[in-house]
């Protein structure tokens, strides 16, 4: 089966499914053929799909990663001890755990194609993320609290886990210093999680930076500064990276860099 192929039998799979989406038409063409592929996957709800449907996809979104181009940690320079500061996709870096900035349903973002982190994590990853997640939060039976982690199976991405942090929600642009500390939780817990498990680097993307508002400078310099607080405090040699995708988020960083030497 081609890779073509493969996106029209996932296509075709998850449209079966589901009898409201018998008026659907396929586009003839491959972008539009993944854009609906994604959005069939994001506003899926956690529950069992066949085996037949799994082999298939994990081919396919692999081959998408594989296309995109997979960056190893194992090739980057820290920029100061262990670490790092990387300007690209997280769903494609290779590291043991990349950081999730999730909502507190924790199960990811259902809106179709959504520009978010949390989006692009669970369609790489695949839709067994998002049923791992499902299965977490029903043993816990609540929504997760902002500044606490949960750590799953990276699945589909390069990445063997990811961590799933709820950050905390500006409403004004303003952030308090109670959100200040929130902010510093999520890193922290992190941290200590990815230490638990015995993992040796770990990759965080902007939390709360995009929804959740918080301004990127603010929020930059809690997560630097909770990172280098939390290696003095526990002697923790873990590889931190810090993942940006734009260019203000990476001069900010640079900055910080700068002003730590």
């Amino acid at each position: 089966m081609t890779h073509d192929e493969k996106r029209l039998f996932l296509i075709r799979y998850l449209l079966n499914e589901n009898p409201d989406y018998s008026s659907i038409r396929i586009p003839d063409d491959s972008y539009r053929q993944w854009r609906l592929l994604r959005s069939l996957m994001n506003v899926r709800h956690a529950k069992p799909i066949g085996d037949d449907f799994l082999s298939i996809q994990d081919e396919f979104l692999q081959e998408e990663t594989r296309r995109k181009g997979i960056t190893d940690i194992a090739g980057l320079s820290p920029v100061i001890g262990d670490t790092y500061l990387w300007q690209g996709d997280i769903t494609t870096l290779r590291c043991d755990a990349i950081v999730n900035a999730a909502n507190s349903g924790m199960t990811g973002c259902y809106v179709p194609c959504h520009g978010c982190i949390d989006n692009a994590i669970h369609t790489f990853a695949g839709i067994q993320l998002r049923l791992e997640c499902n299965e977490l939060m029903t043993r816990q039976g609540h929504e997760e609290e902002t500044g606490k982690a949960k750590l799953t199976k990276g699945w589909n991405l390069p990445s063997s886990h990811v961590i799933h942090t709820v950050g905390p929600v500006v409403r004004t642009y303003r952030p308090t210093e109670e959100d200040r500390k929130l902010l510093s939780s999520c890193y922290s817990s992190c941290l200590a999680l990815a230490d638990e498990n015995n993992l040796g680097s770990i990759a965080f993307c902007c939390i709360s930076t995009g929804e959740f508002h918080y301004p990127n400078r603010k929020a930059a310099e809690t997560a630097f500064n909770t990172v280098q607080k939390y290696r003095q405090d526990t002697d923790s040699r873990i590889k931190v990276v810090f993942n940006v995708f734009k260019d203000e988020d990476r001069k900010i960083y640079e900055e910080l860099f700068r002003e730590y030497k």
